[in-house]
């Protein structure tokens, strides 16, 4: 369960209130009113009604500039909630709302000077851990996984329409990738010692099985973050990273071994896209669209686009794939 805080003007009050009892909420209070003629009201509100309360709230308050709606966790609750039946939960299956969500993945669609030394000393990391072959090393840098975050952003941009967040999500990956190719690239350029690490070696080719392993992975991202459960996504940043291919495409090229660049860089490729295609199907699945039916028709249209682009993209690697595999036959 979750508590909504709704802060607003007074004349709101038994508009919420109804609101409170049409869906059958666990409870309801309100303080007293302010000098601005403001109340702060608070709902106790189940996990499959969050986001249709949401939804009413934002329909009731669109009109009003000053008010504000808060969503926050209690540490606990007693007596302790009783279980939907499944005849009665929604036809969404999301455990958050539209708005948690946004939030939590919008924050790594941000080019700011934080990202940018999580680039750095990441792809430092992970360019020191493949070179001396190191397992343990290699983790940690996924772990950090400053490029999963605009990525996801991405998927999710699709999912609404949001052509700001995208515009966003594409800089911000564009800016994440470049930095530590170019910084992979100059280390390769300098490097005198042998580039033969298993390690290394690992990421300079991609079979279909690893396509398969990334499309796994993209739906066990998009899915941890729609049912709240966000730990799964350390398991995630290993499985799928997307750092260590970059820092060996830009080392292989930097030290003039093409071939396995070339290798590094199709796996890079294979990852991004079956991330971004798996949390779009993620997001379908599980209902994440917006509230108006303008913002619905504009978030289809962007939808249908980026998911033909995706799997056409998708279709061209894998026959690239299959042909590099019948050729070392």
């Amino acid at each position: 369960m979750k508590i909504i805080e709704v802060i607003t003007d007074a004349g709101h009050l038994d508009t919420v209130k109804g609101l409170a009892a049409q869906f059958e909420l666990v409870d309801f209070w309100h303080g007293a009113t302010d000098e601005r003629g403001r109340c702060s009201m608070r709902m106790l509100v189940q996990h499959e009604n969050r986001q249709r309360v949401m939804d009413s709230l934002q329909g009731i308050l669109s009109a009003s500039e000053d008010s504000h709606v808060i969503i926050y966790s209690p540490e606990a609750i007693w007596p302790l909630p009783q279980k939907v039946s499944e005849n009665e939960k929604p036809s969404t299956s999301t455990s958050v709302t539209r708005e948690e969500l946004y939030n939590q993945i919008e924050q790594g669609a941000h080019v700011n000077g934080n990202f940018i030394l999580l680039v750095i000393l990441s792809t430092i990391v992970v360019a020191i851990g493949l070179i001396e072959d190191n397992v343990a090393v290699v983790i940690g840098a996924m772990v950090i996984a400053p490029l999963l975050g605009p990525n996801l952003a991405l998927a999710l941009s699709a999912a609404l329409g949001d052509r700001k967040l995208m515009g966003r999500a594409l800089g911000t990956n564009l800016v994440g990738i470049s930095s530590a190719f170019a910084l992979c690239w100059l280390l390769g350029l300098i490097w005198t010692g042998e580039l033969d690490s298993v390690e290394l070696m690992a990421r300079t080719s991609v079979g279909l099985d690893g396509v398969l392993l990334a499309l796994a992975s993209g739906l066990a991202a998009a899915l941890s973050l729609t049912t709240g459960l966000s730990s799964v996504l350390v398991g995630v940043m290993v499985a799928v990273a997307l750092l260590p291919p970059t820092a060996t495409a830009g080392i292989m090229l930097g030290a003039g071994k093409y071939d396995l660049a070339t290798g590094a860089m199709l796996l890079l490729a294979v990852n991004i896209v079956c991330v971004n295609l798996s949390a779009k199907l993620v997001f379908l699945f599980k209902g994440v669209r917006p509230r108006t039916w303008l913002e619905k028709k504009q978030a289809r249209q962007s939808y249908v686009l980026f998911m033909m682009v995706w799997i056409v993209t998708l279709s061209v690697l894998i026959t690239v794939i299959y042909l590099k595999l019948k050729a070392t036959v």
